[in-house]
């Protein structure tokens, strides 16, 4: 499990045969799980300057390849005592979003992110989402794409300030909107409060 806050930019070295080789300033052990850029992996080698992850089939179909070189969002997954401070993340990467717009508004950035209208319902005003691994708020919801106001600081300590029109991220829609979703599609019915309890309590 994850909270959506960048720990470290790590830079690429390599990316073959499956293996994503990093230099980071973060030091994990061997077997961590470790999000890169929203993705969870497991550490698979440790180098005195960084670590490689491996990279399945599935992970490689359902992310932003293209985004594995140059700098990364590295994220370790978050410990027992730990401060929870962002959202709970899975780092099961749901679809790939593409950056539509960015908006310099001075003291803040709208950023609006296309991305498949089938993915909508789990995309909720005012609710939690993650974009290549930062856990942000979501503004607003339309047919097929979502804003976001991202403030200075997050565009300065996160990728977020590379991002051009036209760039792919990685998208996770809140956990628990997946679990109503799921439920709604499967029973065929309407959510009692019973089942609402059981949800927020494992949420």
């Amino acid at each position: 499990m994850f909270t959506g806050l960048i720990r470290d930019i790590g830079t690429v070295t390599s990316f073959q045969n499956n293996t994503l080789t990093l230099t980071t300033v973060h030091k994990p052990k061997l077997g961590d799980s470790i999000a890169i850029n929203g993705a969870c992996l497991s550490v698979v080698s440790i180098a005195s300057n960084g670590f490689s992850v491996e990279l399945s089939p599935e992970t490689q179909r359902h992310i932003a390849l293209e985004r594995l070189s140059g700098k990364i969002h590295v994220e370790p997954a978050m410990m027992m005592g730990d401060r929870f401070e962002g959202h709970i993340v899975q780092g099961h990467i749901d679809a790939i979003g593409t950056v539509k717009e960015i908006t310099n508004n001075g003291n803040s950035y709208d950023v609006i992110i296309g991305i498949s209208a089938q993915q909508i319902p789990l995309i909720v005003p005012k609710g939690s989402i993650t974009v290549d691994g930062v856990s942000l708020t979501v503004n607003e919801v339309f047919n097929d794409s979502f804003r976001l106001t991202i403030i200075p600081i997050t565009m300065k300590e996160t990728l977020f300030g590379t991002y051009t029109t036209g760039v792919r991220v990685n998208i996770e829609t809140d956990m628990f909107a997946r679990y109503v979703q799921h439920l709604l599609h499967h029973r065929h019915k309407t959510l009692s409060w019973d089942d609402v309890n059981k949800m927020t309590a494992l949420y």
